[in-house]
Formats: C-alpha cells, structure tokens, sequence
C-alpha cells in the first residue's frame, strides 16, 4: 500500500467499464481524450484496463466524452 491506497494487487481492479467501447464509438483517441479530460495517456489506459482511479477523474472522463455526470453508470459500473 502507498498513502493507503492499494498497488499492484487485485484489490486495485474497480472491474470493467465502458470507458473504451465509448471513446472508439466517438472515434476519438486515447490521447484525445486525455487531452480533453486533463489525464495522462497513462491513465486513461489503466482506467479502460479497469483499474481504480480517483473520483475526479471518472468526473473528467465522463464529461470529456460528451456526457452528463448523471450518466456516471453507462461510462463505470457500480460494484
């Protein structure tokens, strides 16, 4: 663990998400989108991977693909 947060254990997978499936559906990159979303390349691959992110960030990637907070379980699902 670093600064409480699980690394490099199963306990850092969120499970899968649409992230990808919507951003190839609006032909757009993964750097596009980071860009759009204010992310590193690095970690929009690791979110599309499954893996946990901030909160913040599904924010950033969820309004970045065209869409409204509220639509926060079509882009990541709830455990």
């Amino acid at each position: 663990m670093v600064a409480g947060y699980p690394v490099g254990t199963a306990e850092s997978k969120a499970g899968p998400n649409n992230v990808r499936k919507i951003r190839e559906g609006l032909l757009l990159s993964k750097a596009e989108l980071a860009r759009r979303a204010g992310i590193s390349v690095l970690t929009l691959d690791r979110v599309e991977k499954g893996m946990n992110c901030r909160m913040d960030t599904k924010r950033k990637i969820i309004l970045s693909l065209g869409l409204q907070l509220t639509d926060r379980d079509k882009v990541f699902s709830n455990p």
